[in-house]
């Protein structure tokens, strides 16, 4: 934590002393990687990792979720809470949910026109489109915020968002031109949104998909579905200890330095009851991603097909 707000520190004096320069772009990115690491603390105290008290933590995890980061944290806590109850199980999981990405077949097989083309290419688009995910993270959590039905914490989030967007874009158009600044908000949100869209997709991407109406113990279902990221200490700060997927998934709770020592009795006991455990490089996981999106792709119709000349080739 400390760190962080030394490199958020670090980040605004920049900002600050660069004024009118194209090289404030590189302030630009370093917030939107500045922005995801605390995000991944946001991550972090919501499963009770930081803090001793429940109550404690989700404090923490509000403040840094929508007073640094600016999304919901309730959002994440009810989209997050989902994902972990059930991994890539179909209608079970909102991350496995069509959002531009289809990660099911039959999501795809639905799609038609541009969608339909983008579907069937999505593997290789699936970074390009990371660019807009920044936008999408904060546009779906506020949108949550403003829906009818229960938000525990809705005026509080929605207080320390507006905070945080009127100091951040203030600043941001008090000091630079305008083209200048909307080019640093563009820059910002693209490095968040791929930065935190790389980190995500490794996890649980290209993993078997669940169906519907199966059963599986905790234990099967939790490693299956998750696959680790090999690299120890440095892949373990650069994904904010998303990297032990597996161990998280059934931990939980447990803080982000222990996890590589539950990754040695948690590997051995999945051989012992043969259930496949899943560790690839980072760019291995890349690869295997963007293969599985372009093979799910596939069931998308081609946007140029003639639906009566299909007809008369079936017959």
């Amino acid at each position: 934590m400390s760190l962080l707000t030394l490199a958020l520190g670090g980040a605004i004096t920049g900002f600050i002393l660069l004024g009118d320069s194209w090289f404030q772009l590189l302030m630009a990115g370093a917030l939107g990687i500045i922005f995801t690491q605390f995000a991944f603390l946001a991550h972090e105290a919501s499963h009770r990792q930081v803090l001793e008290s429940g109550p404690a933590n989700d404090r923490v995890g509000r403040i840094l979720a929508a007073g640094v980061v600016g999304i919901s944290y309730s959002w994440w806590m009810t989209k997050h809470t989902r994902h972990h109850a059930n991994p890539n199980k179909v209608g079970k999981d909102p991350d496995i949910d069509f959002d531009t990405i289809s990660f099911v077949e039959a999501d795809a097989a639905k799609q038609r026109g541009l969608m339909a083309l983008i579907t069937r290419k999505q593997g290789y688009l699936f970074f390009p489109l990371l660019t807009l995910e920044g936008i999408n993270l904060h546009y779906r959590s506020i949108s949550t915020l403003f829906a009818r039905g229960p938000v525990k914490g809705r005026w509080i989030e929605l207080g320390l968002i507006a905070a945080r967007f009127t100091v951040y874009f203030g600043a941001i158009f008090w000091v630079l031109p305008l083209g200048m600044a909307f080019a640093f908000i563009g820059v910002q949100f693209a490095v968040f949104g791929i930065y935190m869209g790389a980190s995500f997709a490794p996890n649980h991407k290209g993993m078997p998909i669940i169906p519907a109406d199966a059963k599986l113990d905790f234990f099967s279902k939790q490693v299956l579905t998750s696959r680790n990221i090999s690299g120890g200490m440095w892949a373990s700060a650069l994904f904010g200890g998303l990297n032990y997927q597996v161990e998280h998934h059934l931990f939980p709770n447990m803080p982000r330095p222990h996890l590589a020592k539950a990754r040695e009795i948690v590997r051995e006991y999945s051989r012992t009851l043969d259930v496949p455990y899943t560790e690839t490089t980072m760019l291995q996981s890349y690869g295997i991603v963007i293969q599985y999106l372009n093979r799910v792709g596939l069931a998308a119709r081609d946007p140029f097909d003639c639906p009566m000349v299909n007809q008369f080739r079936r017959v």
